[in-house]
């Protein structure tokens, strides 16, 4: 399996906003605003923020974003990461986490936060072992009213 991973332009909206679709089919719950992901959502938040594309075997396979806070612009919260159906028990989550990571070092960035849907209780370990502890204080900025509140983690990259 060759892995690969790509930083997207906006010629990617398109792309990503299938690929986060495809992801989130029969694995979050229906309400989730994933499932109706578009284009000009994509799109703005890369013009916001940025996002990366994970290719396997050179075939797109997922994705994910990441978004400044509002009030805090050396803050960025990771955003629609998803691998697609097919692809899935590889690991390859992972991959782009470690990329938003290393990236968001690069750029200087001094914390990075995530939500876990109440659903997906299991990543809390995943990211836990990325530095990523819960933050009851935070409040998710992209929380969906129709869904119980997911947990917010963080982790500080430099205080």
């Amino acid at each position: 399996m060759n892995i690969n991973i790509r930083e997207a332009t906006f010629d990617d909206a398109q792309l990503m906003a299938e690929l986060t679709r495809a992801a989130w089919a029969n694995r979050v719950s229906a309400s989730s605003s994933g499932h109706r992901e578009a284009a000009p959502r994509v799109a703005h938040d890369l013009q916001q923020g940025g996002g990366f594309i994970l290719l396997v075997d050179d075939k797109p396979a997922g994705s994910v974003r990441w978004l400044p806070v509002d009030t805090e612009t050396d803050v960025w919260e990771i955003a629609r990461m998803g691998i697609t159906p097919e692809l899935r028990g590889h690991r390859l989550s992972q991959h782009l986490l470690e990329a938003v990571i290393h990236h968001a070092l690069t750029a200087d960035v001094c914390e990075l936060r995530l939500a876990v849907r109440a659903d997906q209780p299991q990543l809390l370990d995943l990211y836990a072992a990325y530095g990523f502890e819960i933050a009851p204080e935070l409040d998710y900025s992209h929380a969906n009213p129709l869904e119980p509140l997911p947990n917010v983690m963080r982790r500080f990259l430099r205080r």
